[in-house]
């Protein structure tokens, strides 16, 4: 393995294949070879669960304006507004794009395929805004851009490429930048280098590093994780958006339940059966995100029950499931009616508002190295995102990062190092990556949840430390796997998210602390880290 290792070449690198490694892949690739790594299938992404939709304004009845004052609304006094601004503009053209050049079949009003979108509400929209497709939204989005990615000749796809590390300028002269990817192949075992004069990190978000989360198995922190080893700045990380409604049952307890269907009309309510959130906040069941799933926490809590539920049996049946067929479908296959019966929901790890820094183009800290989609932080979110803003940050930042990147990076030097896996061995001590996968998982959600403390994250920060310990022997005496690897990007990770969680020493958005209750004027700034002033790499 040391002597043969793969070495490919492309003239754009991109890491993911959801919503925003796709939308650049085919708007860069007329212009050279583009390869996508994916760590498992191809359709295999955050983006293929999202069920409510784009953000974008179409109604008589909105404006732009408003839609950027419901995101700094939501955002907690953290979002940057030039990019607020910035990417609601171009959200209208964007989703007109997906639609008319790559055939994404949003909802209409009526069949014919020029006629308006129809709009769909959900928390903290003061109108309805929502492009979608029925209950499956990101389905139907990476059905089309997958359907043309693969059609497109200078575009190739490799599956089943774990990243291992980003290839740094640094150890070739000193300087600062990227190149290129070392990759585990697993489906081969073996290592293999990618180079490109541009990266782009589109690897999703990080919700495994909670025990319980509506993500799918591949979100890990992968691309966080990178480029903190590489030193891109990373920032805002205890910012995770708890998303208050995943379906409660044991048979399906990833499965999130939109909020799409709090905007149709659905109620929380409690056991007993009385209205949860109608004297906690003026927008009711709609309030934002944070608000709500800090009440059902609460609300469990104070009552000992183990869910609260989310009522649709007084909307019109027929509507319900027209409206959202899948979830209907999810929920039947468990004996649960929404016709008949309010469906039991909690909260759980849903979308990181912080990521890797960059700018409304994509560009890291990091020349030859960019990041789009839900692995970035551009300053839109803030302390907590706006529903539906995230498909929307994916495409305007993977558009944006298509006009910029020519620019961004250099050619790859003429030699690349095989990779060199010393004395590692195959392992004998499987057990070891399981047991610190979930101690993991169980930290941060028994410390670093909803509702924090000083205390907790204190003990949350000392477990992990010495995990990370345990991992790190057990990576450089390995060989790796993609196990090791995940879990070497989620314990990282975590420790990223408990140290933002450290230094902001208030309440603001989705970091809630009983030792800092309010909000501070002061502190209305990005916690941001870097290998210099944060956790060890």
């Amino acid at each position: 393995m040391v002597a043969g290792t793969p070495i490919h070449h492309a003239r754009y690198l991109v890491l993911g294949s959801g919503l925003a490694g796709l939308y650049f892949a085919l708007e860069v690739a007329d212009r050279g070879p583009v390869v996508i790594l994916t760590k498992h299938r191809a359709e295999s992404s955050n983006t293929r669960w999202a069920q409510g939709g784009i953000s974008a304004v179409f109604a008589g009845d909105d404006s732009l304006e408003e839609h950027i004052e419901d995101t700094l609304t939501v955002g907690a006094g953290l979002c940057n507004r030039d990019m607020v601004t910035y990417a609601v503009q171009r959200g209208p053209t964007l989703v007109r794009r997906l639609a008319e050049r790559y055939g994404v079949r949003f909802d209409r009003v009526g069949d014919n395929e020029h006629a308006p979108f129809e709009l769909g509400r959900e928390g903290g929209h003061s109108h309805r805004r929502v492009v979608h497709h029925r209950d499956t939204t990101g389905a139907e989005i990476e059905r089309a851009l997958l359907a043309a990615a693969h059609a497109h000749p200078n575009i190739t796809i490799h599956e089943h490429h774990t990243v291992i590390d980003l290839l740094s300028w640094s150890k070739v002269d000193g300087s600062r930048g990227c190149f290129g990817v070392y990759a585990l192949n697993s489906a081969a075992d073996r290592v293999e280098a990618f180079v490109a004069p541009i990266t782009v990190l589109a690897t999703g978000g990080a919700g495994r590093v909670y025990r319980y989360t509506t993500n799918p198995a591949v979100a890990t922190g992968d691309g966080i994780a990178a480029a903190y080893r590489i030193g891109a700045s990373v920032a805002n990380l205890e910012f995770m958006q708890f998303h208050p409604t995943c379906l409660h049952h044991p048979d399906a307890n990833t499965f999130l339940i939109s909020e799409a269907l709090r905007g149709e009309g659905g109620i929380l309510r409690r056991a007993d059966g009385s209205d949860l959130m109608a004297e906690r906040h003026a927008m009711g069941s709609l309030a934002p995100r944070d608000v709500v799933a800090r009440e059902i926490d609460a609300e469990l809590k104070r009552s000992g029950e183990r869910c609260v539920f989310l009522d649709m049996t007084h909307l019109d049946p027929d509507y319900v499931v027209a409206r959202f067929p899948a979830i209907h479908a999810r929920c039947m296959s468990v004996g649960i009616d929404m016709r008949k019966d309010p469906i039991p929901v909690v909260p759980a790890a849903h979308y990181m508002c912080g990521g890797v820094v960059v700018d409304r183009h994509g560009r890291t800290d990091i020349p030859g190295l960019m990041a789009i989609g839900e692995v970035a932080m551009s300053g839109l979110h803030g302390a907590c995102r706006l529903a539906s803003n995230s498909l929307l940050e994916a495409v305007v930042l993977a558009d944006g990062a298509a006009q910029a990147c020519e620019d961004f990076g250099r050619s790859p030097p003429d030699h690349v190092s095989p990779w060199n896996e010393g004395a590692a061995r195959d392992s004998d001590e499987a057990v070891m990556v399981s047991a610190n996968w979930e101690e993991v998982r169980a930290a941060m959600w028994n410390f670093v949840g909803i509702v924090r403390s000083d205390k907790r994250l204190e003990r949350g920060r000392r477990r992990l430390d010495l995990i990370r310990e345990e991992i790190l022997e057990y990576y450089w005496k390995f060989r790796v796997t993609r196990d090791v690897l995940e879990l070497r990007n989620i314990s990282l990770v975590g420790s990223l998210i408990i140290e933002c969680a450290r230094q902001r020493k208030e309440s603001r958005g989705l970091h809630y602390t009983i030792d800092y209750p309010g909000m501070r004027d002061d502190l209305a700034h990005d916690i941001i880290l870097d290998k210099r002033s944060g956790p060890k790499a």
